[in-house]
Formats: C-alpha cells, structure tokens, sequence
C-alpha cells in the first residue's frame, strides 16, 4: 500500500546501472566472422530520473551524442511494460505510458556506440508516493450467501469526490466487470462519488459476475492516485419478478417468466400513494418497528401509528416495505387503506419473505403516485432508458463484461539494427 505521507516517507530514488556485459575488443570467430565489439552501454546512456521521481513525469532515456539506442524497456514488478516511443534519430526514448506511484521499476536498455559498438545495461528507479489515494467500497455486499436477484445493480463509492471529466474516465477504466455469460452494460456517475452498473437488460438467471477495482499507483488526477484493488463475486439467481397492480388490489410473483403465485393486497391510499415503477429489494427482516413519525405522520394524530410488523421485504430506504398487514385483510382485493406499503395476510406475507431476495425486482403499476426515484431512495436504475444511462458514463459508450483473453505484454523492444 502506497505511503500516505507523500514525498516526507519515501527514501531517495535509487538509480544503479548495471553494465550486463564487459567490454571487450574485436574478436575473430573459429570460422572466420567477426564477433561485434562489446563496449559499455552505461557509459552511452543518461535516464532523466532525479532522486525525487515524480510518476507524474515521463521518464527519458537519452544517447550520449555520436551513440543510439538499439532497445528500450521499462517494467513494473507486476512484469507489466510501460509503454514508450523512440524517437526517429534513435538519441532518445521517452516513456507514453503512466508511471505508477510508489513503484519501483527496471529499466533496460540496449545501445550502439556509432563505431560498431554494442552493449546492453541495466537500471534501476523508483517513483514518489501519492498524497492522496483513492479507494472503493464495492457493493452489493456479498458476505452472506453471495446470491441476488437478476435486478441487482453494482456499485462504487470513492472515498473522494470525483468531478473533472478525465478523471473520471481513469475510475472507469480502472473498474472491469466480468461475468459469464457476458452482457452489455454501461456505468453510471450518480453523484461524484458513486457510480452504479447495471447491464441494459437484467442480469440472465445464473450469471456469475465479477467486480474489482484495480488502480493502485495509478494517476487519477493532479496530485490523485489509486489506492489499495477492491474486489468482490456474486452470483444471479432465479429471475423472480413481482408485480404490483395497485388498480387490482393484487400481487403477481413469477418465476423463470411463469405465474406462481396471485394474492390480494393492498397498497398506499390517498394521499399516501404507493410509488410507481421498478424497484429492487433491499433486504428482508423477519420482524421490524414502524411508526409513523419516520416518514412525517405525527404522534396521537389521526395517522399515527406504531406496531411490530412481520415479513417485511423494503424496497426503499423511506420505509415502503411488503409486509403482513393482518389488520387490513379485509381490505386486501379490495381497497387500498395502507401508508404506502404492500400489505397481506400473514402467511402470504411469509410465503413473499421465503420466494423473494435481495436484488429480486417488485414493479408497482397504476398506483396514483409519484415514480421510483431513481436514486437516493434505493434502487431505481431500471427507470432510466438505457440511452440516457449510457449518457451518464464518462467514457459515454457501453461495457462488455467479456473476460478479458491473457495475453504475454508487448515488449516495446526496437529491433536491433545490425
């Protein structure tokens, strides 16, 4: 983990070239061929790294004049080449790719001293630690049994506030979803420091899915950098799909695409109308408090209420819940008396708790109220049309969750001109 205390708790850079080869003269071969001559290539190289790396800064492989370099190539200790380009005289070499932060790197380097003359070295250097890091906090959660329903969107929360557009599109690149069978997603920055993913359709029943945030010494920003990787594994169940008709007075459950289940409800009544939209679970608790001076009802008014309530599945963090209602069951099928919850008879309400999870989608339609809020008060992301999600992505374009294939890293060698 990069060192928080900047420049003040990191030793000096450490520069050490090392010539591969001795220096030798020309040598005839047992049949007849002349061996090149070996000289020492440390002596016809400069690097422009100081004893204060600054990552921010490319590093500079330069020729001593009358010489040129031959090959060129800087690695990570995670084997990675930094990419560079050689200039057309063959006097200089300069780093494209970023340097990462609190990084110590190797750099070789292959050179000819214009009088046929070759030899190789060796050198090695180290970059400052950052500032200031920027971790994540990957959600859903997945401690408990890793399992979600097909609505169940990602999520990242950065410890610092994101604004500047390219900066952003370093977070983006730096977070890779991965999932079999792959789908085609897209991110979107719900504020500066949370952004959500969601595929454009549901996730397909089954799917593993794989989220991780790999950035750590990498510049974000001026004076920002990638903090320790984050990652985290789920699994898609069953597509469970519930609909609420609050017109109807009923609920739809279906599984896989087919019915399971049709029971009587009951949902928000005037002036406390049940949200309309596609929600997703939040999370279920056996038995839980509810009163009505959390969502503004005052205490001893007409409104008022304060009772243990069973079988509760939220699908906001406002309170609206699906939950037994044993004192509305008269109701339920029939008119709608509750304060914005999904009401039920007890055991339908705990058959609903049992055949439901978190990430399980719950879609109220023909209620008289107000839309899902996309954000804020749970999950609202199915809400957004998926061209207007897509414009909310700092890279503006969709994701493949396609694994990435393995391959060996481009070198950035230059061919050896004999």
């Amino acid at each position: 983990m990069a060192d928080r205390r900047g420049i003040a708790g990191l030793g000096g850079i450490t520069l050490a070239l090392v010539v591969l080869v001795p220096l030798a003269g020309c040598t005839s071969g047992g049949d007849g061929t002349e061996e090149v001559r070996k000289v020492d290539a440390a002596a016809l190289v400069h690097l422009s790294a100081t004893e204060r790396a600054d990552p921010a800064q490319p590093l500079t492989v330069t020729a001593e004049p009358g010489s040129r370099l031959t090959d060129v190539t800087v690695v990570g200790p995670d084997g990675r080449v930094v990419a560079g380009r050689l200039s057309e005289d063959q006097r200089s070499w300069q780093t494209t790719g970023r340097l990462k932060a609190a990084t110590s790197y190797t750099v070789r380097i292959a050179a000819d001293d214009g009088r046929g003359g070759r030899g190789e070295t060796t050198a090695g250097f180290s970059t400052l630690a950052a500032q200031h890091l920027l971790t994540a906090k990957l959600g859903p959660d997945s401690s408990g049994s890793g399992v979600y329903g097909v609505g169940q969107p990602l999520t990242v929360q950065l410890s610092e506030a994101v604004k500047d557009p390219q900066a952003r599109q370093e977070v983006e690149r730096a977070l890779t979803v991965v999932s079999q069978p792959a789908v085609t997603g897209g991110w979107y920055w719900v504020d500066d420091r949370n952004l959500h993913f969601r595929p454009e359709d549901y996730w397909p029943t089954g799917t593993t899915v794989g989220l991780a945030f790999e950035a750590t010494g990498s510049r974000i920003s001026e004076g920002l950098y990638g903090g320790d990787r984050a990652a985290l594994a789920l699994r898609i169940g069953e597509r469970v799909e519930t609909v609420v008709d609050a017109a109807a007075h009923q609920l739809t459950l279906k599984r896989d695409g087919q019915v399971v289940r049709t029971m009587p409800v009951t949902t928000g009544k005037p002036g406390f109308d049940t949200r309309n939209g596609v929600k997703v679970v939040l999370g279920q608790e056996r038995k839980v408090r509810m009163s009505g001076e959390t969502i503004g009802i005052a205490a001893g008014s007409a409104e008022s209420y304060d009772l243990d309530v069973e079988w509760a599945t939220r699908v906001t963090w406002s309170g609206e819940y699906v939950h037994a209602a044993p004192w509305s069951v008269g109701s339920q099928g029939v008119e709608n008396v509750s304060h914005g919850c999904t009401g039920m008879s007890t055991d339908n309400a705990r058959w609903f708790y049992q055949n439901t999870r978190v990430g399980d989608l719950v879609t109220v339609v023909n209620s008289r109220g107000k839309g899902m809020e996309p954000f804020g008060n749970g999950f609202g992301d199915w809400n957004i049309s998926w061209a207007e999600w897509l414009g909310h992505s700092a890279l503006g374009g969709p994701v493949s969750t396609t694994a990435p294939v393995t391959r060996a890293p481009a070198t950035g060698m230059i061919a050896p001109q004999l």
